[in-house]
This record gives structure tokens, sequence and C-alpha cells, in this order.
């Protein structure tokens, strides 16, 4: 079709003329219908919010719409959302960024997301705030797009990363915002140094491992708001701060910061079921078990844990990993023996823990998300799945983005079972299943709870089912007896529990229970150290309830 381009060749001399005899500009019925646009568009107080009336097919929950007014009407449009898994972050977050547009007040706005996100984040802005985000692609034109949907690895790299910090931005999202608490990190630097007026950091741990951890979040958002970072540690360490002082850091907080918590909202949530599925290793799978125990205790410790835990897993994650190690021992004697150990490996039958969770995505006949730490054992659950004749699909950090939202999509509307490593435990919403299988048990509790807001999240309409595994009289076993029987995460949301590790000062989750495991000289001690740990995370998670609480009827 041929757009016929006609040059007005009278406007400029019609106008000259207008104005030299002080006639009309143009008719009064324009120049009504001009006035009335701008006079219905226009924002005539600061308060309120004025982004639901325009959106009513989203239904704003109450904390939502209060969340969104206290960012725009309080803080200056620079905040922390830290609501707790499944309770909206990404909503606020559009609204906020709407308020901002309606009013003017935003127009090129930058929005930061882990890449398995990016079209997720770009669906839920045109479909429900009516923003037309543009994804980032091969070549993006950031001088060019209003808004912007992009990772920060790909935003930081050249030769985006000049355009981009050449850019002065109206506002500037970044999700799973606690990958930036390290603040020498080329992420935290690039973040710190974009140009722009409001910005929004969404994060369900702002709190992961240290005290100082929103130090450097809060630094982002606004430089020099908490002090320098010398006098930050000083003042807030455990052993120098007291309760005046934490009174005090709280109320600075606060004033950047926004966390709803579940029990804090008035949304009737589903139940949490959930079920601790024992299996027995076979005669030779025990075998080998304690073979490798044996065979690689003496000269590491720590790499007879991982063993173990690929073991647990499954033989193929086990195989692959003590073959990579083969070629690179240099010793003749260690050598032998860890290829004697992978012969026997090699010949072992099929995992009993895997043949359990087949006979169990059996039983459920619905939907089931199954959660796995090794990609080789992915590939073997999806292998035997297909051997009992259950379709299923893998989902995976080294996926393309498009890939990712195809699984999904196969997921929802054509299989019974996804197989996810720890990349499906980071913000996808299937509110869809109600089935999860904890195949492998994580050691961090935040990655169990990133794991279980993937399902139990608003938009559940039914009961979550959880399941979790361990072979008796293994590291796992261990472990679940930690997280299981003493801390009680899969029953309660996770909540305090960030802030009490950093309390506690342990450093990392992880690495303490495998500190435990590589120093202690028998299963009793291992044992004994266990309960000690869980004793003491268990009184501090209850003190910290008894605050809560006293707290709240003081406010009262």
């Amino acid at each position: 079709m041929q757009i016929k381009l006609r040059q007005d060749t009278s406007f400029i001399e019609d106008l000259s003329k207008n104005l030299s005899e002080e006639n009309n500009l143009s008719s009064w019925e324009l120049f009504q219908l001009s006035y009335h646009t701008v006079d219905s568009t226009i924002t005539r107080k600061f308060s309120g919010l004025n982004g639901p009336k325009l959106l009513p097919h989203v239904n704003f929950l109450t904390h939502q719409l209060a969340c969104a007014q206290q960012v725009v009407e309080e803080m200056n449009g620079r905040a922390i959302l830290a609501d707790e898994v499944g309770l909206g972050k990404t909503i606020e977050a559009g609204l906020i960024l709407k308020e901002y547009m309606l009013r003017g007040l935003v127009k090129k706005a930058l929005i930061l997301v882990p890449a398995s996100l990016v079209n997720q984040w770009g669906q839920e802005l045109a479909q429900k705030f009516y923003i037309p985000a543009v994804t980032a692609r091969k070549k993006p034109l950031w001088d060019q797009q209003d808004i912007m949907i992009t990772s920060i690895d790909t935003a930081k790299r050249d030769p985006h990363r000049d355009k981009i910090l050449s850019q002065d931005y109206d506002f500037v999202l970044v999700d799973e915002a606690h990958k930036l608490k390290n603040s020498q990190t080329k992420n935290y630097q690039f973040v710190r140094s974009l140009k722009k007026k409001y910005c929004l950091l969404l994060t369900a741990t702002p709190i992961q491992n240290k005290l100082t951890d929103i130090f450097n979040l809060v630094s982002i958002l606004k430089p020099g708001f908490l002090g320098d970072y010398e006098s930050f540690s000083k003042k807030f360490n455990k052993k120098n701060r007291n309760a005046e002082d934490d009174q005090y850091l709280k109320r600075l907080i606060q004033k950047v910061m926004v966390r709803n918590r579940r029990e804090d909202t008035n949304i009737k949530w589903t139940k949490r079921k959930v079920e601790t599925i024992y299996v027995d290793f076979t005669n030779r799978e025990a075998d080998v078990y304690q073979k490798i125990e044996k065979a690689l205790a003496n000269k590491s410790r720590f790499s007879s844990l991982v063993y173990l835990r690929e073991l647990c897993s499954s033989r193929e994650a086990c195989f692959l990993s003590l073959k990579k190690d083969i070629e690179q021992e240099t010793d003749h004697n260690a050598k032998k023996n860890k290829i004697d150990l992978l012969h026997e490996i090699e010949q072992l039958p099929q995992h009993a823990k895997a043949i359990e969770a087949v006979e169990l995505v059996k039983s459920i006949n619905d939907k089931c998300i199954i959660f796995t730490e090794y990609r080789a054992t992915q590939v073997y659950l999806q292998w035997l799945l297909q051997q009992h004749g259950i379709k299923s699909v893998p989902f995976r950090g080294g996926f393309k983005r498009g890939k990712k939202d195809w699984m999904k999509q196969l997921f929802e509307n054509q299989v019974q079972v996804m197989i996810a490593t720890e990349a499906g435990g980071e913000g996808i919403n299937l509110q869809f299943c109600s089935h999860l299988i904890n195949y492998d048990l994580p050691w961090n509790p935040m990655r169990l709870e990133q794991r279980i807001g993937r399902i139990h999240r608003f938009g559940q309409k039914e009961d979550v089912h959880i399941y979790n595994f361990a072979i008796r009289n293994t590291i796992e076993d261990h472990v679940l007896q930690l997280l299981y029987k003493k801390i009680q995460l899969f029953e309660r949301v996770i909540g305090n529990l960030d802030a009490i590790l950093a309390d506690l000062k342990l450093s990392n989750f992880e690495d303490e229970i495998s500190s435990i495991l590589a120093e202690s000289h028998s299963a009793g001690e291992i044992k004994v150290k266990m309960n000690n740990l869980a004793a003491v995370i268990a009184q501090a998670q209850s003190l910290n309830e008894k605050e809560q609480k006293n707290g709240n009827r003081e406010s009262s």
C-alpha cells in the first residue's frame, strides 16, 4: 500500500498572517476539545493513585496498593520492595512505574531482570499495565527505546555498557536485587553507575548473609543514607550494637524498604502439605556409597562429600564428576582407586530413589515439578520417566530465553512433569501446578523457599503438596533431619530466617553444613553437631517470633 504525502505550502504563510492581524489561530471547537483532553488527564493532587482507576482488569490487593502509594508519596520513588515470595512484587513495581508515567514524570526506563524472566516481565507490563516495554534483542537501540527490559549480564557487556551508562534514565528497576549484595562485583558497580531519577530494587531476601548486604543495597538507592561503610560496620556489628541501635537501624531502613509478610496480608493462603519419603539404597548402591567414604575420606573429606551427594542423586551425576576428577589426578595410586570406583558406579542398576520418584509421579497423576541439583540427574530422570510413558520437559539455566518460555508453555499445556535445576527456582510462576518434589534437597534454606514459592504463591487455588526425598543413613538423611525436623522449614514460610542467620553470623548456611560433615569423624559426631546447629537456629527463631508479637501489641 502506497502512502501519498502532500506538502502543506500555505501553513507558514497563513500562520504569519493570522499572527500579524491578530486573527484566531484555530477554531474554538478544536481548542475546547484539546483543553478538555488535557483537563481530564491532569493529576490535580500528589496524594492517591491514578493507575488503578485506569486498570480495572487488574485485581490489586490491599498491600500492593499501599506499597505503591508509600513508594510514590513517602519514598520519592527510591525503594527496596522486599515482600516475601509470592506476594506480587512485580505487580507493585509495575503499578509504581505506571503511576509515574501517568503523572508525566517517567518517559525513559531501564528494567534489569534475570535472563530467564525478560519475556515474562514484558508480558506482565504489556497485559496488566499497558506499558509498551521492549525486550532487548541482539542489537538493542538503547537511545531510541523508551522502556527497555534486559538482563544485567547483557547490559554490563560491551558495546551495550557504555551506551547505557551514557543515557539519563527516569526510572531503573532491578529484579532479584540480592545478587547486588557484594559492592565489589561488576554488577553492583554497573547499577550504581546508572544515571537514574527513580529506582526500585526487588528482592525477597534483602539480607542473605550479613547486615552489610542491606547497606550495599541502600547505597544504590540513596548513597550516604546509612553513612559510610566503615562507620556502619563498626556501629552495627553484633558485638557492639545494643537494642537502641537496632531500633534506630530499623527505623532508617523502613524509610527505604517495604516488606510485606504473608501473615500480614488478608490473603487466604492454601496449605502446605509436607511428606517425607525415605528411600533405602540397594545393597550394591550402599556398598559403593561406603567404598566412596573409605577411599576418598583420607585424602579429601570435602571431595568425598561431593561424590556422596551426587551418588544420592544419581549414578550418572557421580560417574561424570569422578571421571572428570580422574582426568586431572596426578597421583598414580589415587587415580587407580578412583578408576576402580568408576567401574563400580558404572555397573550399578537403576537408581533406587529415581525408581521411587517415578512411582510417586504415577500416583500423583497431575502436574508436578521435580527439583534436582545436577544436570546429569535431570537428563537421567527425563529418560526414566519416558521409559514409563510419562512426558516431561527440562528447565535449566543454560537454556536461552525463548526456550525457557517454550518449556514453561509445554509444561502448562502438554506434559505432566517439569524437571528443573536451580534456575527453575528463580522467578517463574507456576500456580497451575500444586505438586513439588525435592528430589535433591538444597542445603541453603533460601533456595528451598524460592523453589516452593514457584507454586505456593498468590493465585494458587489448591493446597500445595511438597515431597522431600532422602536416602536413609546418608548425608541426605542428616540434612533432612536438620531442615525438616528441627527448623520446620517446609511448613512455614522462611520469613525472618535470613535476618536470624545473619545475627548468628552464619556467613553461608550451606558452607556451615559442609564444614560439619567434612570435619566430623563419625556419624554420631555429625548428628550431635547438626542437632546443636538446629537448636541454636530454632531458639533464635522462637525469640524472633516473640519479639514480633510484642512489637505488634505495642503498635496496636
